[in-house]
C-alpha cells in the first residue's frame, strides 16, 4: 500500500513539476530577493494608498519591477485622484520611476 502511495505521488510530481516552473511567467524575478524588495515597495506604495482615504484609490493596482519602477493601473473618477496616486507612489522609498495607465472614468 505504502509503496502504491508513494509510486503515485512521484508520478503525479513528475507529471505537475514543468507546470508549476511555468505558472511563474516574471522573468525580471530570477532572484528570491528581488521578489521580497519588489513585494515590499509594492506594499508600501499600497499602504500608502490606503492611508490616503481616498475612496476611488481602492480601484488603483500596483505592480513593481526588479528595479524599482512602479506600474499603476485601474480606474479613478478624478484625474486629481489619479495624480495623487502617481505623487504617493513617486514619494515611497524604493521607487525608481512610476508609470501611469490610471483611466479616469465617471462611470463609478
Amino acid at each position: 500500500m505504502r509503496r502504491s502511495l508513494a509510486t503515485t505521488m512521484m508520478i503525479l510530481g513528475a507529471i505537475l513539476a514543468p507546470a508549476i516552473a511555468l505558472a511563474d511567467s516574471d522573468t525580471d524575478r530570477s532572484h528570491p530577493m528581488n521578489f521580497v524588495k519588489d513585494s515590499v515597495i509594492t506594499t508600501k506604495v499600497k499602504a500608502k494608498l490606503a492611508d490616503d482615504k481616498m475612496r476611488t484609490l481602492v480601484h488603483v493596482s500596483v505592480d513593481t519591477d526588479a528595479q524599482g519602477a512602479v506600474l499603476l493601473s485601474g480606474k479613478t473618477t478624478s484625474q486629481k485622484d489619479a495624480d495623487r496616486a502617481v505623487a504617493i507612489a513617486r514619494e515611497t522609498e524604493g521607487v525608481t520611476s512610476v508609470t501611469s495607465t490610471i483611466v479616469v472614468s465617471k462611470d463609478d
